[in-house]
């Protein structure tokens, strides 16, 4: 909790310093004089940001268990679902969390994922296919890594860093809208009120920044990747983790929709540097390396 509290302090620190920096340079004044309120811009900015980062979250699991048709154990069926539920129930107390749901979703690739807007009442789902490829181990192995960015509010902690540069985009695709609109387009002495240049840069604007504030977000996603990981590793034992890892080295495809692939455990196993800024995963290769290289 503290952490949380923590990041938002500084996410709202940094747009403060942001606010009083352009009116000390004279940019807030400017921009008030020719229409845009800074101040409310960047509340509004913040609620929508935020408001849509956290409306994700808050439906994830039930978009999850939608999109991925994932049947969630209550009642174990078979050895195999005995055996899922006791090894979260195992590592959930480990990591000091709450057990969470854990399902099943038809699809031939391995693969995870693990969602929730609260740590102590997420969903960690496999994949058939994981079942069927890897054994016992590897799967604790994908298991422990779950259940690690559960633990370390990883969900949580990318919604907030979404909401924040989703305000930011927002934010300044309207400055930069306003200033070509005032200074290409119409007179200083123009009072009326935003036109079509206004919103056509506003709207090319917020594409290209939006491709930054993915970039960012891309960034924190691989970042925790390799903290899941080692928290696989410490919970089901590093060789098993890099067993794991190796085996997704041979699919193609993780399975996984868009909309959750941030979630999952698997990724491409080699990537060029440009691909990399866009993936939410590192390439195995790497997450392999640096199991390798933990002392």
């Amino acid at each position: 909790m503290l952490r949380i509290v923590l990041l938002l302090a500084t996410n709202f620190a940094v747009l403060l310093l942001a606010t009083l920096t352009l009116n000390l340079l004279g940019i807030g004044p400017w921009l008030t004089a020719r229409g845009i309120e800074l101040g409310p811009l960047i509340i509004f900015g913040l609620l929508l940001g935020f408001g849509g980062a956290f409306f994700s979250l808050a439906i994830s699991k039930w978009i999850a268990k939608r999109t991925m048709g994932v049947l969630v154990i209550t009642v174990p069926r078979d050895a195999t679902e005995r055996w899922l539920l006791e090894t979260v129930a195992r590592q959930a107390a480990s990591a000091g969390i709450g057990m969470p749901e854990v399902g099943i979703f038809e699809s031939p690739e391995p693969n995870a994922f693990a969602t929730g807007a609260r740590r102590n009442h997420a969903l960690v789902a496999v994949s058939s296919g994981l079942l069927a490829r890897m054994d016992r181990e590897q799967t604790a192995a994908v298991l422990g890594h779950e259940i690690t960015h559960i633990s370390n509010g990883d969900m949580i902690t990318l919604t907030l860093i979404q909401g924040v540069v989703n305000a930011f985009v927002f934010v300044l695709s309207r400055v930069i809208g306003n200033l070509v609109d005032r200074t290409f387009f119409r007179g200083e002495d123009d009072n009326r009120g935003p036109g079509p240049a206004f919103w056509i840069t506003s709207i090319i604007a917020e594409l290209v920044l939006g491709l930054f504030a993915t970039m960012i977000v891309m960034w924190f996603s691989r970042h925790r990747e390799f903290r899941a990981d080692a928290g696989g590793a410490n919970l089901a034992g590093r060789g098993a983790m890099i067993d794991a890892l190796q085996a997704l080295k041979v699919q193609v495809h993780d399975g996984l929709p868009t909309s959750i692939k941030a979630l999952g455990v698997a990724g491409p196993s080699q990537a060029s540097t440009l691909r990399k800024l866009f993936m939410s995963h590192p390439p195995l290769d790497e997450r392999i390396k640096a199991l390798r290289a933990a002392v």
